[in-house]
């Protein structure tokens, strides 16, 4: 329904075409076009985590990987 916006039932890995649910969350920036307090965030599953994770390393992007925990833990 147009309007109506809801939490998805699972996060989905970022990595094209995977549809598998992300247990990673892949932080990360552009220095050369973001400032520090801007982070983007791709998400991950197990299979894909190193993957995503190299492909942004590889650019020497700051990049940051961290287990993906439920809403409201800490």
């Amino acid at each position: 329904m147009i309007g109506l916006f809801q939490e998805p039932a699972q996060f989905t890995c970022s990595r094209a075409g995977c549809p598998a649910t992300a247990g990673w969350r892949i932080e990360w920036r552009n220095p050369k076009i973001h400032p520090e307090d801007r982070v983007k965030v791709w998400l991950a599953c197990d299979e894909h985590r190193g993957y995503l994770h190299d492909f942004l390393a590889a650019r020497d992007f700051p990049v940051t990987t961290v287990p993906l925990s439920p809403k409201g833990a800490s």
